[in-house]
């Protein structure tokens, strides 16, 4: 079991998920790369998201580095290009979490079940989560 194999056991004892990735963030390119999924067949690790991701959502996650919440199907497609996917999966609900070490992002949690499944506290325990994927994002080239 890698450090994220654990990390996705507890997301989904404390927070609850159908599907959790986590994306490492490559400012240079200012695009994500998947080092994580708990679903490889549809969000295979090492791909990417660079056009495909809203500018509203960076500002929020990656450059004011706080949480985005989608707390519904609407929310998600407003956001994600690849929102039938998702909702395929039967998630409509989504929450990311910015992963950042010492001011600099590493990359983003991402955090989905149906629509419905999250609240505000979802939101907060997700958040005190986030430093335990660090390391692995550090030794995924993250930094």
């Amino acid at each position: 079991m890698t450090g994220l194999d654990e990390l996705e056991e507890t997301v989904r004892r404390q927070v609850g998920a159908r599907l959790f990735t986590v994306l490492a963030w490559i400012p240079e390119r200012r695009a994500l790369r998947r080092v994580h999924s708990s679903h490889p067949a549809e969000y295979p690790v090492g791909g990417e998201k660079t056009v495909e991701v809203a500018q509203d959502w960076l500002a929020q996650c990656v450059e004011a580095r706080q949480p985005y919440f989608g707390r519904d199907s609407a929310a998600v497609r407003e956001i994600f290009a690849d929102h039938e996917l998702i909702e395929s999966l039967g998630c409509g609900s989504i929450i990311n979490v910015p992963v950042v070490r010492e001011d600099e992002v590493l990359g983003v949690l991402n955090i989905l079940d149906a629509e419905g499944s999250y609240d505000e506290d979802s939101v907060a325990k997700a958040r005190s989560l986030a430093p335990l994927a660090v390391p692995a994002l550090l030794q995924a080239g993250a930094a």
